[in-house]
């Protein structure tokens, strides 16, 4: 899958699979408000509009030609997306209230991180993924736990790999159990 994000979305001439098409509208849904108090991200709300309407033309316009897989595979990436987005939401309300707790804001924060105000907004809102070196400081300088702060799930196309690789190595100290690779299917 491609790192879709509202800084590589501009480069993507088309959505691949569901889980492109999930979170393309994820970040859809989020730019609709965001553009309010950012205009400048009027063109990539559009871009990323432009590349769900082609997805949705091409793979869910003839009732007679979807599958069950196709739909399977809706449901896994659908469900995906909103684990991510539960995250994202929870990492939000984690860091909102430790900033409150140190008289600090959403501004402090960037600042401190090297930030503009737009673009930590995109970062705490999930539009945009935070570096590696964002959460550590992140996580030192507002004692939150790193699982708190980086999703620790599995997409898809990587538990496929997971999951052969493990049956080709068939090796009994190597196991994982069900719930480390699959999702829920709550």
């Amino acid at each position: 899958m491609k790192d879709i994000n509202i800084s590589t979305i501009v480069n993507i001439s088309i959505l691949e699979s569901e889980l492109e098409y999930e979170k393309a509208l994820s970040i859809y849904k989020k730019l609709r408000w965001m553009v309010k108090d950012d205009p400048s991200l009027e063109p990539k709300r559009q871009h990323i509009k432009e590349l769900i309407l082609k997805y949705e033309k091409v793979n869910w316009n003839n009732d007679d030609a979807i599958s069950e897989r196709q739909i399977e595979e809706s449901d896994i990436a659908e469900k995906l997306i909103e684990k991510e987005e539960e995250f994202i939401y929870q990492r939000k309300l984690i860091i909102k209230k430790k900033l409150k707790k140190l008289g600090l804001n959403q501004q402090d924060l960037g600042k401190i991180l090297g930030h503009r105000k737009n673009y930590i907004s995109e970062l705490i809102n999930g539009v945009r993924p935070f570096s590696k070196n964002d959460l550590v400081i992140i996580h030192r300088l507002l004692k939150i736990k790193l699982d708190q702060l980086m999703p620790t799930f599995i997409e898809t196309d990587m538990i496929e790999k997971i999951n052969s690789v493990l049956d080709e190595l068939n090796n009994e100290k190597l196991k994982l159990d069900e719930n480390d690779l699959v999702l829920s299917k709550d």
